[in-house]
């Protein structure tokens, strides 16, 4: 769509203030731009950060918020941790993996607070959390524009048609170098935003791709990219 703002937000892992400060930020961008806008959430709403069970609350109201809107959208993509937590909810991995990378703390955000989950931790989450989950994209692909949106990367050499475990999980330096991508067609002038590796308090920002993980539950703050045609990136923060 001519003229459409993007906003993509980076990790957010139970930091639900940052989000909603954010959330406010870019909605008093969208409200000075006035053009049509799509906010993108990069996945990884969950664990680690104190307030999952919030997070994913703020999430699913804003999306409910703008579900009609014509001009404003929403769409939320999947993370390596939104698929652990759901294996370790279906049984189909060891929930000792997700709780030991954050899970502890998502599960406590369920039950109340800190040390309170146990073995019933399945039962205390909302069953629309999990179905919430279970329905998350795990790509947004504007190839008018060239910029695919992902959780962690692709692989340069199958894109678009990567596997759902490479955009959740991927952080081979086959993505991340630029000089290693083929001379294919599909990655012409493409533009990759993901999430997934913080590297630091301060998001990358490179011609090939742009990565918005700022380590949010770290002590680093929640960023969102604001991707204009034409123009060039610019990035917002919740702190």
């Amino acid at each position: 769509m001519a003229g459409l703002i993007y906003f993509a937000i980076g990790d957010v892992h139970g930091e639900s203030r940052k989000l909603g400060e954010l959330h406010a930020a870019i909605l008093e961008h969208i409200a000075f731009e006035g053009a049509p806008a799509r906010i993108i959430h990069l996945g990884d709403y969950v664990d680690r950060g104190p307030d999952t069970k919030g997070v994913i609350e703020r999430v699913m109201a804003l999306e409910a918020r703008f579900a009609n809107d014509p001009s404003i959208s929403v769409t939320s993509l999947k993370g390596n941790h939104e698929q652990m937590m759901l294996d370790a909810y279906d049984r189909t991995a060891d929930a000792g993996g997700w709780w030991s990378q954050g899970g502890a703390e998502a599960a406590d955000s369920y039950a109340g607070g800190s040390g309170l989950a146990g073995q019933d931790w399945r039962e205390t989450i909302p069953p629309e959390h999990i179905s919430w989950m279970r329905g998350l994209e795990s790509i947004v692909f504007d190839r008018e524009r060239a910029i695919a949106f992902v959780h962690a990367g692709i692989e340069p050499a199958s894109f678009p048609d990567c596997a759902d475990a490479v955009r959740l999980w991927t952080r081979s330096d086959r993505f991340f170098d630029h000089a290693n991508w083929p001379e294919r067609e599909e990655l012409k002038n493409l533009l990759v935003v993901h999430g997934h590796t913080p590297r630091s308090y301060q998001p990358e920002n490179f011609p090939h791709r742009i990565n918005v993980d700022t380590g949010a539950c770290f002590g680093g703050p929640l960023t969102a990219v604001m991707l204009k045609d034409g123009e060039a990136p610019q990035f917002l923060r919740g702190s």
